[in-house]
């Protein structure tokens, strides 16, 4: 009886080995959906400074318009802008992948072609609905 031949351990991974790595789609919205929470955690203090300059009177509501237009600061307007549709792609980001997180969770629907499929939904349907909000927010219509 011969004895079993082992493999050595592999040694620590490095991130020449990581990036080899092929992940699936499903994966891809999984890591965007927590970059999007991260990114709507980070960017709180400037969503409650936009809420609370366009609600608490007629000035700060001009102030807040005018940031669009004039910037904030030190902060030219299309800076201003780029953030608002990092935050417009967060928010709509993580609502789609949110939902499609509830759905299949509701519905079982755990194959590996329904998680592709639903992937491409949200990716594709997170996409569009920004570059349709951000054309507006940009003027463009």
């Amino acid at each position: 009886m011969t004895p079993p031949v082992s493999k050595p351990r592999p040694g620590p991974m490095r991130l020449p080995d990581a990036l080899q790595y092929r992940l699936p789609l499903a994966a891809k919205v999984s890591i965007l959906h927590r970059a999007s929470g991260l990114l709507m955690f980070l960017l709180l203090p400037f969503i409650v400074w936009l809420f609370d300059t366009s609600i608490s009177s007629e000035i700060s509501y001009d102030s807040f318009t005018s940031a669009f237009v004039a910037g904030i600061g030190f902060v030219p307007a299309w800076a201003v802008k780029l953030v608002v549709l990092a935050l417009i792609w967060a928010l709509l980001h993580h609502l789609i992948a949110g939902v499609r997180h509830v759905w299949m969770d509701a519905t079982h629907s755990v194959s590996k072609a329904q998680g592709h499929n639903s992937a491409v939904f949200t990716l594709a349907s997170s996409v569009l609905l920004t570059v349709a909000l951000g054309a507006k927010l940009f003027g463009l219509y």
